[in-house]
């Protein structure tokens, strides 16, 4: 048995079950970033497909927009 087990049963069963649950979100994570470093080089096709905005917005503008987005969902 190893240390990381020995202490694994050392916890209450409460404790046990969120050190399975945060094992398990680490087991998932890596393997969504590593599907993430796979992925092929972006294209960029976007580019350019606002530009007719370009005269109503700056960017500054558009900070302030997503700030306000964000708050809202939280």
């Amino acid at each position: 048995m190893t240390a990381l087990e020995k202490l694994i049963e050392e916890l209450p069963p409460d404790l046990r079950q969120e050190v399975e649950d945060f094992a398990r979100f680490l087991l998932t994570n890596k393997a969504n970033r590593y599907r993430q470093k796979v992925r092929t080089k972006p294209t960029f096709r976007w580019a350019g497909a606002v530009e007719d905005l370009r005269d109503r917005y700056t960017s500054v503008d558009l900070q302030h927009e997503i700030s306000g987005w964000r708050i809202a969902q939280s």
